[in-house]
């Protein structure tokens, strides 16, 4: 299109030769004539909604935006955007609401809106489903792909109309919960505190001093996600996010071997990125969606949540743009686990000192209400005597306060003697 040429109806997205000459006969022959004249007189000359006529007025405004601008040879991208959710509109069928009764993978392009260009900005965001979509915020997919207000709005919708995302029963929430499935931690006494073992679809979180055995079970974990469900895996790799450079694959070897597997392939499986700083720990949990469908991702561990958070916003005046960061962080962790149905995440966490209380257990797990909310289950782990360790269960919304005894040994988390 010219810039120089703004009495062309059929130039603004959505209006077609036959409403152009509509609009013409009743005087309306240039963007500002369209732009000035009344939406519902508009609707009534075509017999088209309003709604859909303010849409058209709304393209016309970024036409001649684009015009005064004098853009380069640039595609405008808003415009661009726009012409797609208009071409999409037309040309693809609308889908049945019917369908998403059933557990079909619909991809992102069926739905309206979604061309080309959009659909590779969504997915350089690490958008790469529609439920990806329909449960990220919109605020967070406009940062993440810098797509338009509109458009992302309109996909959004799009997307929770296809899976039907709406309030259900609270059978049909019992039926989905009956058929979790849980990782084996290797000790059936904190099995059996934690109704089976680590949970799928929560972020369970592991506190306590050093020494309790955090990384310990982190290892653990790592080993026994790929081991068959029968035996208390998930048939799955890890991805493991290591804050403190305590990862050591020397011990996943000693575990793998007490458990008669091929280390090799049990390495193979972890897939591990060290984190040098905050900045990079939420890069890395951002950038898991990339990989967790391709590699087969059942276990996300971040050991240690916050050891970077700490180090980095030092004194109180830092104290709410930390909480904030962290508060994204988490929420980032648990939208993977509303994505992907069989993903556990696993973290641990430090404990800080009270200085106030005298009497009883002065430790408090770092990162306030922020990340005590965040969590789906919270474990307090102490020491006990000798190897021995102590599990607590301190927050769960389904489970009682209950403590398990285990044991760390060479062939990894064990049941104490």
């Amino acid at each position: 299109m010219s810039n120089n040429n703004n009495s062309d109806l059929t130039q603004i997205p959505g209006i077609g030769n036959a409403t152009a000459k509509k609009l013409m006969a009743e005087g309306i022959n240039s963007y500002e004539d369209f732009i000035n004249a009344d939406s519902k007189k508009i609707a009534k000359i075509v017999k088209s909604s309003e709604k859909k006529v303010l849409d058209w007025i709304s393209n016309a405004k970024e036409l001649i935006s684009s015009q005064d601008m004098e853009l380069s040879s640039e595609p405008n991208e808003e415009i661009e955007e726009t012409m797609e959710l208009v071409i999409e509109d037309s040309e693809k069928p609308e889908i049945k609401k019917e369908k998403s009764k059933g557990k079909i993978d619909y991809d992102i392009s069926d739905l309206p809106g979604v061309g080309p260009a959009t659909l590779k900005k969504l997915k350089e965001a690490g958008l790469l489903s529609v439920r990806a979509i329909a449960v990220t915020p919109k605020q967070v997919i406009m940062d993440d792909s810098g797509l338009g207000d509109k458009t992302i709005e309109k996909i959004i919708k799009a997307s929770q109309e296809l899976l039907n995302i709406n309030f259900k029963s609270a059978s049909e929430v019992w039926e989905e919960r009956r058929l979790l499935k849980r990782i084996s931690t290797g000790s059936s006494n904190l099995d059996e505190v934690l109704a089976g073992g680590i949970e799928t679809r929560a972020l369970t979180e592991f506190f306590g001093e050093y020494r309790t055995g955090k990384t310990q079970i982190m290892h653990q974990l790592c080993v026994n996600v790929q081991l068959p469900e029968e035996n208390g895996g998930l048939n799955g790799k890890a991805l493991y996010i290591d804050t403190e450079g305590t990862f050591r694959p020397e011990r996943i070897i000693q575990m793998a071997d007490a458990l008669d597997l091929d280390y090799n392939k049990v390495l193979k499986n972890i897939i591990f990125a060290r984190a040098y700083n905050s900045d990079h720990q939420i890069m890395l949990a951002k950038d898991a969606s990339n990989i967790i469908k391709k590699e087969n991702i059942k276990l996300i561990i971040v050991d240690s949540l916050i050891g970077h958070f700490r180090s980095e916003y030092i004194g109180r005046g830092t104290l709410a743009g930390r909480q904030q960061t962290l508060n994204s962080h988490l929420h980032d962790l648990l939208r993977l686990t509303e994505i992907y149905d069989d993903l556990a995440i696993v973290v641990s966490n430090q404990v800080q000192s009270k200085p106030d209380v005298f009497y009883g257990n002065p430790l408090r797990a770092t990162g306030g209400n922020i990340v005590a909310h965040g969590s789906t289950i919270r474990i307090y782990l102490r020491k006990g005597k000798g190897n021995q360790r102590v599990a607590k269960v301190v927050d769960a919304p389904h489970l009682p306060e209950a403590e398990a005894v285990f044991t760390l040994s060479e062939e990894g988390i064990r049941d104490s003697e």
